[in-house]
C-alpha cells in the first residue's frame, strides 16, 4: 500500500503521509494558491503542480526533489493559436495532468485542448488532430463557459492507446499516442439535448473516466446522465442505475478487477449536495447490476459535500482509497469503502487528490 498521498486544494498542495496509524500532513507547498492539478513522475521522482491564479494566469511549477523545492516551468500556450471563429484562445486551466510510457507528460486543459510534453515539461506542443478536428465546433462548456479535457487513460498493456473525456465533448481514442483520435460513445445518453441529439458523440458529457490497469479493455464513465460501463475498450457503453442517484462526479475501479468501481452521489444540476444530505459512496462489485451505499463512518445528516472529478482515489491495492470534498472534510477507507475514517475536517476545498 502507498502511504503518501497530494492533494490539491483550492489554498495550496499538502502532502500527507502516514505516521503509526495516524495520516498527517508531512509538507506545504504554494500556500494560499489554487492547485489545479498534481502529478508525481515514479521514474525519477518528478512532482509537478499546476496553479490557477485568476488575473495572474494559470502557471506550471516542478520539483525535481520530490516537493522540496520548486521551479517555474512552461506552461501550455495558446499564443498564436486561432479558435474557430478567428478569435485567439486563452488557457484558462491545466485540468489533468498524466505520464505514458515513453516518459512523456500530457495536459488535458479548457479551452479543450490537448498538450503533450517529451522534455519533462520545459516546451509543451498543442495536439492539432484533436484542436483542429470538424467535431470541436460542436463541443461546449459544461461546469466551465469552455469545453475541457479532464480524464486521459494511458493503456498499462498496450503502447500507443490512449483515451480521453472531454466536458462537453465526449470519449476520444487513439492507437498511436495521439496522433489521431476517433470518438466513441455508442450507447451513451445526454437527456439535456433534443431526442433526436440525444447520441450526438460530440456532446456527451462525461464527468469523469477510468480504465481497469489489470483489464484494460473495461472503462467506467461517470457521466452528467448516469454511470456508463464499457466491457470492448469504449466501443460500446452501457447505462447503468446507482441508488441514491447515478449523478456525480468522481469514480475509482479497482486496479484488478474490472467489474468493481466506486461513486460519490449527489443531488443532479445545479444543486449539487448529497442526496438528502446523507453523504455516500456507492460500490458496485459485479458490474452495475447491483448497487451498495458504503455509509459507515460518513456523515449522514446536514452533509453538503461535493466531491470533485478527481478527488477520489484509489491505491494498487484495491483495498484503500481516499477521497476529499469541498467543503475540507478528507476521509480514507483500507477495506475498500466497507468502512470510512475521518483524516480532516478542517482543510480547503480539494480539486484533486492523488496517491503516490
Amino acid at each position: 500500500m502507498r502511504d503518501r498521498i497530494l492533494l490539491a486544494t483550492r489554498k495550496g498542495l499538502l502532502d500527507f503521509a502516514k505516521r503509526g496509524n495516524t495520516w498527517v500532513i508531512a509538507g506545504q507547498s504554494f500556500l494560499g494558491q489554487p492547485v489545479s492539478a498534481v502529478l508525481r513522475d515514479p521514474d525519477n521522482a518528478f512532482l509537478y503542480a499546476a496553479l490557477n491564479l485568476g488575473h495572474f494566469g494559470v502557471k506550471l511549477h516542478r520539483s525535481k526533489d520530490d516537493g522540496n523545492s520548486w521551479e517555474e516551468i512552461a506552461c501550455p500556450s495558446y499564443t498564436g493559436i486561432a479558435t474557430d471563429s478567428e478569435e485567439k484562445a486563452n488557457l484558462q486551466l491545466i485540468w489533468i495532468l498524466e505520464r505514458d510510457h515513453q516518459g512523456h507528460l500530457w495536459a488535458g486543459t479548457i479551452p479543450g485542448g490537448l498538450f503533450k510534453s517529451t522534455d519533462n515539461g520545459d516546451t509543451w506542443q498543442l495536439n492539432e488532430f484533436l484542436w483542429h478536428n470538424p467535431a470541436r465546433k460542436e463541443w461546449f462548456g459544461g461546469g466551465y463557459d469552455s469545453p475541457g479535457i479532464h480524464s486521459i487513460c494511458i493503456d498499462p498493456k498496450r503502447a500507443g492507446y490512449m483515451a480521453l473525456a472531454i466536458s462537453c465533448g465526449g470519449v476520444w481514442l487513439s492507437e498511436d499516442y495521439g496522433e489521431t483520435w476517433r470518438p466513441s460513445t455508442k450507447g451513451m445518453v445526454a437527456d439535456y439535448l433534443p431526442p433526436e441529439q440525444a447520441d450526438n458523440p460530440n456532446q456527451q458529457d462525461p464527468h469523469r473516466l477510468v480504465q481497469c490497469p489489470g483489464e484494460p479493455d473495461h472503462f467506467w464513465v461517470q457521466h452528467h446522465n448516469g454511470i456508463f460501463y464499457s466491457k470492448d475498450r469504449c466501443a460500446t457503453w452501457t447505462r447503468v442505475y446507482a441508488p441514491p442517484s447515478s449523478f456525480g462526479f468522481a469514480v475509482v475501479v479497482h486496479p484488478k478487477n474490472p467489474e468493481q468501481a466506486w461513486f460519490v452521489p449527489g443531488v443532479k444540476d445545479e444543486y449539487r449536495y448529497p442526496v438528502d444530505c446523507r453523504f455516500c459512496v456507492t460500490h458496485t462489485a459485479d458490474g452495475g447490476r447491483s448497487f451498495i451505499a458504503q455509509t459507515s463512518g460518513l456523515p449522514q445528516q446536514e452533509s453538503f459535500d461535493l466531491v470533485y472529478r478527481h478527488a477520489l482515489d484509489i491505491d494498487s491495492s484495491g483495498d484503500r482509497l481516499v477521497m476529499a470534498s469541498t467543503t475540507g472534510n478528507m476521509w480514507l477507507s483500507e477495506n475498500g469503502g466497507t468502512d470510512w475514517s475521518c483524516v480532516s475536517n478542517y482543510l480547503p476545498p480539494v480539486y484533486a487528490v492523488r496517491f503516490v
